[in-house]
């Protein structure tokens, strides 16, 4: 494939705009539709692409023979149906994750998807990051002896309960199923073992704040932390963002502050300091690879694609560990005021962790 690829995106939201920019930055991708309900997020897609045809209705894209590929950024709510119909027509698919609402829909969208021999990828933006493929290539590289340990810990302020995760579910589905994923990617097994334990903050009706551990299949001991709870009214928020992965000889973690990413080798046989730029969601990464799938270029393992199947995994896995968190003594501490109180301190911070109300693209 010479030409550029015509892709048509459905989602204008937050995430889609962050793909508009990214393939517009690329030159490998041409732009030919984005699709959105909302009257205000297509007047936004006009001016941040204004070659492209803006629409309302999606089935436009997937009746348009000269579209290749389509890019499903809306909500989670949407997905199952816009993948069959991009597999019906033919069409490579990149879509945000979660691939459905029940582990059901995922299942089946991850099967129909293998048959199709479709090339389709998944934003689990953590494996696509340089910080992840320096962990996971000094893991192989054995400098740390045996892994044994996988420890992941993601915990900011936002977002808060109410504020946008209905179609994805709670903290630990929406935003941990990111860090589900990783884990399994770092011990490169599947799950064994599972305990998890939840907390119900500020009286919310699910947890939003959650902690699992247990095995792989291949004997790797894993804890995961994800929270949206982390110092949400603290004068000067914070985070605690790392992975720790821990050998029979070494160890290699990995820091970051949402700008920065620094990782620590430290090896039998070296050691040494990495830091980069954080890179964010790495969608350029993943837009780089899926366009050199589709020409047929031999991707690097730092270019590896992260399938349907992968999605299903993570996505039906952080169910499971909420599931399980309500058998284990869920508490619930705190009340609906002091929620109350977050989400109106959230509504008027310019600068702060996940806040929905932020748009890159301005109207003119």
């Amino acid at each position: 494939m010479t030409d550029r690829i015509k892709v048509g995106i459905i989602g204008f939201g937050r995430m889609g705009e962050f793909y508009v920019e990214d393939m517009l930055g690329s030159g490998r991708w041409d732009i030919k539709y984005i699709c959105d309900r909302s009257p205000v997020s297509r007047g936004l897609a006009a001016v941040a692409c204004p070659s492209a045809v803006i629409i309302s209705d999606e089935d436009i894209i997937f009746n348009d023979p000269e579209i290749q590929v389509v890019g499903l950024f809306a909500l989670a709510d949407s997905r199952k149906s816009q993948i069959d119909k991009a597999i019906a027509s033919g069409k490579h698919i990149i879509s945000e994750k979660p691939i459905g609402l029940t582990p059901e829909d995922e299942w089946d969208s991850v099967f129909r998807a293998e048959e199709s021999g479709l090339v389709v990828a998944v934003n689990l933006y953590l494996r696509n990051s340089w910080y992840a493929q320096a962990v996971k290539s000094f893991i192989e590289s054995g400098e740390i002896g045996e892994l044994a340990i996988v420890r992941i810990c993601h915990m900011t302020p936002g977002l808060a309960p109410g504020e946008g995760h209905e179609a994805e579910g709670p903290s630990f589905h929406d935003c941990g199923m990111h860090y589900v994923d990783i884990a399994r990617y770092l011990a490169g097994s599947e799950y064994g073992t599972m305990h998890s334990q939840a907390v119900r903050m500020w009286d919310y009706k699910d947890p939003w704040w959650l902690q699992c551990h247990g095995t792989f299949e291949n004997g790797v001991v894993y804890d995961i932390t994800q929270g949206f709870v982390y110092g949400q009214l603290s004068l000067n928020q914070t985070h605690n963002c790392y992975f720790d992965i821990i050998g029979t000889k070494g160890v290699v973690r990995m820091t970051h502050d949402f700008k920065t990413a620094r990782v620590e080798l430290r090896g039998v046989t070296r050691t040494e300091v990495l830091e980069e730029k954080y890179g964010g969601k790495n969608i350029y990464r993943l837009c780089e690879a899926f366009a050199d799938k589709l020409a047929g270029l031999e991707s690097s393992p730092d270019k590896a694609l992260p399938t349907f199947r992968d999605a299903a995994i993570a996505s039906e896995f952080a169910w499971k560990c909420l599931e399980d968190s309500r058998r284990n003594v869920l508490p619930s501490i705190g009340d609906d005021a002091t929620l109350v109180e977050i989400r109106k301190r959230r509504a008027s911070l310019e600068d702060g962790y996940g806040l929905l109300h932020k748009r890159r693209t301005k109207k003119k």
